[in-house]
């Protein structure tokens, strides 16, 4: 049975799953996803930390790692 980008689960005829895109579409039943196994506090946290880090960086030392990370990937240009 083919899946979709989450690993959900699709009908495998073409009509089958026309019927079921447009049910999501329309908002007729809700998209069911698996749990990733991730632990959601962790994931908010992850998502909180490059804020917090640009917050505690000096705006000079910023700007270096900014100066370096352009540098790597023109170099990785001409390769």
């Amino acid at each position: 049975m083919p899946t979709g980008p989450k690993g959900e689960k699709r009908p495998a005829d073409v009509v089958g799953a026309a019927v079921k895109v447009m049910k999501i579409a329309t908002g007729e039943i809700e998209e069911e996803y698996a749990d990733e196994g991730k632990n959601k506090a962790a994931q908010e946290l992850g998502r909180m930390g490059g804020k917090a880090r640009a917050k505690s960086i000096s705006p000079e030392r910023r700007a270096e790692i900014a100066r370096k990370a352009a540098i790597t990937r023109w170099e990785n240009k001409s390769k």
